[in-house]
C-alpha cells in the first residue's frame, strides 16, 4: 500500500503509513479506487476490498516485428514522375547578329526587358520555368503545378509573349534601336520529370521526345509566329485558331511531323461549346429541372425577377441543362453569359 502523503510503499493490510504515520487508504485491488481504511467493500465498483482479485492485465506492447522489409533499391533510383506537359521553348531571331556591334552592356540592356516579358508571360498562366538559353527561354505547363488545360495555357502564354514583344519593338524603334522578334515552339506530350540536384541547387527538369520535339518546332517556326505540333492542335482545336504548315522532317523523328502555326484565340470558350460543335448526343430525362426554369422565365417575363442556381458534383449535366433551356426555352430574350477561366486568378475582374 502506497502512502498518498510520502509515496512510502507499506505492507499490506496497515492502516498507518510507517515513514509518516498517515492513515493509509484502502485501495480497491480491481479499479484502483483509494477508499477510507474502514472501508470493506469498494465504494467505487462494489468489490470486495482485501479480496484476492487479479487487476486487469494491461496489454503487451506490440513486439518488433520479427521480418526485416528491404525497400526496392530499383524503385528508390527511378527518382521521377511520369506526367503528359506541354513544353514551351521561345528565343530572340537573331541574336547573335543583333548582338554583334553593340558593347555587351548595350546588348544586355536590350536583351534582358524582352526576358522578363517571356518569363511574366509564362508565370502568368502558371507556367514553370526550367531554364533561360541567355537570349530565350523553355517553360513547362502542367508540371510540377498540374493543371488538366495545361495546352491552352502555353498557347495563350505564347501569344501574349508575341504581343508584349511588339509593343516592346515599337519602343525600341523610337529610341532608335533594332527591333525584336521572337520564335516560339510548343509541344505536349509524356516526359519524366525529376529534381537533379547541382551543388546546393536544385533543378526541376524534364527528359523526354515531348521536350526536343517543342524544341524543333521553335527552328521551325517563322520570325514572330508560334508554331505547334499536331499533339497541341487536336487538344485545343476550338479554343485557338491555326493555319497548317504542312509536314516537316524533323531531325530524330522517323516520320514527318505536322505543324500548325498559332494564329489567335478561336470562337470557343468552353469544352461544352467544343461537344456542341462536334454534334451533342440526344437530351433525355431532366423534365423536373426544365420545368422549374420555364416557371422561374414565365415568372420573370410577368416582372417578377428570379434567380436559378444549379449545383451538383462535376460532369452531371448542368452545363448541357442550361444549354438546352436556352436553345428551346429562350427564344426571344437577350441571353447574356459570362465564363470564369482557370487562368485567371492571378488579375482581379479578367
Amino acid at each position: 500500500m502506497r502512502c498518498g502523503k510520502c509515496n512510502t510503499e507499506n505492507p499490506a493490510g496497515m492502516k498507518f503509513c510507517g515513514n509518516c504515520a498517515a492513515p493509509l487508504g484502502n485501495r480497491c485491488a480491481r479499479c484502483g479506487f483509494d477508499n477510507p481504511a474502514e472501508f470493506k467493500f469498494c465504494g467505487q465498483c462494489g468489490a470486495a476490498l482485501g479480496a484476492n482479485v487479479p487487476r486487469p492485465s494491461l496489454a503487451r506492447p506490440p513486439q518488433e516485428p520479427t521480418v526485416r522489409v528491404v525497400e526496392d533499391q530499383s524503385a528508390a533510383a527511378a527518382d521521377g514522375e511520369r506526367k503528359t506537359v506541354t513544353a514551351l521553348f521561345a528565343d530572340i531571331k537573331g541574336s547573335m547578329e543583333l548582338m554583334e556591334g553593340l558593347d555587351p552592356e548595350e546588348a544586355r540592356a536590350i536583351v534582358d526587358p524582352a526576358l522578363a516579358l517571356m518569363i511574366e508571360a509564362v508565370r502568368r498562366y502558371d507556367g514553370y520555368i526550367v531554364q533561360s538559353t541567355g537570349d530565350g527561354i523553355f517553360a513547362l505547363f502542367g508540371a510540377p503545378l498540374a493543371h488538366e488545360d495545361h495546352a491552352q495555357r502555353s498557347l495563350y502564354a505564347a501569344l501574349r509573349m508575341q504581343e508584349e514583344m511588339r509593343r516592346y519593338s515599337a519602343r525600341l524603334r523610337e529610341a532608335g534601336n533594332p527591333p525584336i522578334e521572337i520564335r516560339v515552339g510548343i509541344n505536349t506530350g509524356e516526359v519524366v520529370v525529376r529534381s537533379i540536384r547541382t551543388g546546393a541547387h536544385a533543378e526541376y527538369t524534364p527528359i523526354g521526345h515531348a521536350t526536343s520535339l517543342a524544341a524543333r518546332m521553335q527552328t521551325l517556326a517563322p520570325t514572330g509566329a508560334v508554331a505547334v505540333t499536331e499533339a497541341t492542335q487536336k487538344l485545343t482545336a476550338g479554343f485557338f485558331e491555326y493555319r497548317p504548315l504542312g509536314p516537316a522532317r524533323v531531325k530524330g523523328v522517323s516520320d514527318p511531323v505536322q505543324v500548325y502555326e498559332l494564329v489567335g484565340t478561336g470562337p470557343l470558350r468552353t469544352r461544352l461549346e467544343i461537344s456542341a460543335a462536334r454534334g451533342l448526343s440526344r437530351f433525355v430525362g431532366r423534365q423536373a429541372e426544365m420545368s422549374q426554369l420555364r416557371r422561374a422565365l414565365e415568372l420573370a417575363r410577368a416582372g417578377h425577377g428570379q434567380i436559378v442556381a444549379a449545383v451538383a458534383e462535376a460532369g452531371v449535366g448542368k452545363s448541357r441543362l442550361f444549354h438546352e433551356f436556352k436553345l428551346t426555352s429562350a427564344a426571344g430574350c437577350a441571353v447574356l453569359e459570362a465564363f470564369s477561366v482557370s487562368h485567371g486568378k492571378a488579375s482581379a475582374y479578367l
